[in-house]
């Protein structure tokens, strides 16, 4: 496309808010130049001709090299052609940015495992995801935004502003390779798309890659963080895995690495003496999490004895903390009230469990205990059973900072083989 402007008298152009760069009356821009203009930033007022603050000589980028211009006479009117898309402007723009991230960005950019797309091998890609550290094309860059910003960010390379801390997360994956390292350690029997695979193509491998992580280590899973915490590490390697870090500072949702040593089947039986939270009654329902994974159970209306005997299920990381219980009334036009709550230590029962190789070998038989103390939520002492190949935990709680409640609960330990 040819773009046009015509400067009469002293005026200057301001092409586009984006980079906000001036081109004065006096530019000349031959084709096919890339580009002319004063390259003072942030922003350049219109220069004055009979006084003070007049601006910089223009200069025009002649084979890579920045050439100075002589100024023409201000009486003089001068036209600029161009063969240039605006992008094509950012792209040069990113090229001779001298921030200090940006240039980091660029040259990060332009290594050899960067310079082809991390989903279909297409050179020179101009996009990423910068939550999860890869160079993507255009093509593939649709289908991430598709999966939405709590999977992949998208971000234009030269288009779009990044924070400091963006570039850093980009940095630290290490880039292309080592991020398809991680996402794509079992593709075996998969075909990665490539430069010229069909929309649908894309789709179905970006998503099994990144949403489904289906091509992951059986064990490792990738989740949505949004809170701060440090680095994690596999448990394989010891190594910190610093493509996934996440923030204090920030407040995007990031990512991290986490190792999981098993499934928690939590039913919620039921509820007993519940407190009354709305008009002589309340709409119970509970939400269980370990970690930043929750599930919740159903709202019983107006029941302060519900029964649920709903199963949810947890992924249980190798750095696990307590299964965390809380009871909510259902508000329609409020802010849900807090019925009480209760922890449940469980490693009682993931020890217990692991210890046996195949509990599917020995019949039912107790094989631990978590004892009541007026340190826990314990109403009695927590049997730990094999119940017919299965390792389960009865637990009865009393739901703690209220004025009444107990609730009623099994544990049930998987393997991540089942």
């Amino acid at each position: 496309m040819w773009w046009t402007h015509q400067f009469n008298g002293p005026d200057c152009h301001h092409f586009g808010e984006l980079h906000q760069f001036v081109l004065p009356r006096h530019t000349l821009l031959p084709s096919p130049l890339f580009l002319v203009a004063n390259l003072s930033r942030p922003k350049i007022t219109t220069p004055k001709w009979k006084g003070q603050k007049r601006a910089l000589p223009p200069c025009l980028i002649l084979n890579g090299t920045l050439q100075p211009l002589p100024p023409l006479s201000p009486s003089l009117s001068a036209e600029i052609s161009f063969d240039i898309s605006q992008s094509q402007i950012q792209s040069f723009l990113f090229e001779f940015d001298v921030s200090g991230n940006l240039r980091r960005l660029k040259e990060f950019l332009h290594k050899s495992d960067n310079r082809t797309c991390a989903d279909c091998g297409a050179s020179d890609p101009k996009w990423a995801s910068a939550n999860i550290g890869v160079f993507i094309c255009l093509k593939c860059c649709g289908v991430h935004r598709s999966l939405g910003t709590h999977i992949s960010k998208v971000l234009s390379v030269t288009l779009d502003e990044w924070s400091d801390e963006e570039i850093d997360n980009m940095i630290e994956v290490g880039g292309n390779s080592s991020a398809n390292a991680i996402y794509e350690a079992h593709l075996e029997g998969s075909v990665k798309p490539s430069p010229d695979s069909s929309h649908e193509e894309r789709m179905h491998f970006i998503r099994s890659k990144y949403e489904l992580q289906e091509f992951l280590k059986p064990s490792l899973r990738i989740v949505s963080l949004s809170s701060a915490g440090n680095s994690i590490y596999s448990s394989d390697s010891g190594n910190n895995l610093n493509s996934f870090r996440v923030s204090n500072k920030s407040k995007s949702e990031q990512v991290a690495m986490v190792e999981f040593i098993g499934i928690l089947k939590v039913k919620v039986i039921e509820g007993r003496n519940l407190a009354v939270r709305d008009f002589l009654s309340s709409d119970p329902y509970v939400v269980v999490s370990i970690g930043q994974q929750k599930a919740q159970t159903t709202v019983m209306k107006s029941n302060l004895n519900p029964v649920w005997k709903e199963d949810l299920m947890l992924s249980v990381p190798q750095n696990y903390g307590a299964l965390k219980l809380q009871v909510f009334d259902h508000d329609t036009f409020s802010a849900d009230d807090i019925m009480g709550e209760a922890e449940v230590d469980i490693q009682p029962l993931v020890t217990a469990a692991t210890a046996f190789v195949d509990v599917s070998m020995f019949g039912n038989m107790q094989i631990g205990k978590w004892l009541k103390t007026s340190d826990n939520a314990l109403i009695r002492d927590s049997i730990i059973n094999i119940i017919d190949g299965m390792v389960k935990q009865e637990v009865s709680l009393k739901l703690q900072n209220v004025e009444s409640g107990e609730l009623e609960i099994e544990l049930e330990w998987l393997p991540l083989e089942q």
